[in-house]
């Protein structure tokens, strides 16, 4: 799981345009623009929660990988390797071969040495762990 640093980091992303935007929102002059800017505060809400939650969990029977948009669960036996994006490679039950991108993990050129240690660390479980299965 990522630290709470990354957590937070991630949390930012959706935050940051969130604030903003109840700024726009105020000002705003008209129904229709409020209503915007409620709607897309709200798409900015979820985001934030989204990030918070991105992460990737280890389950004995399945793998679920929460994105910033959306969640997958792969079944273990499905589960065919992990590249170094990160992402994880697997097979549908129809056997197209499918990438699903680990954002959690994923490094950025400005971050600490510490949180990319600890994505690299993430990175090899999570290949252990597809390994064994």
């Amino acid at each position: 799981m990522p630290t709470r640093v990354n957590r937070a980091a991630h949390t930012v992303l959706g935050l940051a345009p969130g604030a903003g935007l109840l700024g726009y929102g105020a000002e705003a002059s008209t129904a229709p623009e409020r209503a915007v800017a409620v709607a897309a505060f709200l798409a900015c809400a979820g985001l934030a929660v989204r990030g918070y939650r991105a992460g990737v969990r280890c389950e004995a029977e399945r793998l679920v990988v929460r994105g910033f948009l959306w969640s997958r669960v792969i079944p273990r036996a499905a589960v065919t390797g992990v590249t170094g994006f990160p992402a994880v490679r697997w097979t549908s039950p129809g056997g197209r071969r499918r990438w699903t991108p680990v954002a959690a993990f994923t490094t950025a050129s400005g971050e600490t040495s510490g949180a990319r240690s600890r994505k690299r660390e993430n990175t090899v479980r999570l290949r252990r762990w597809a390994a064994r299965g």
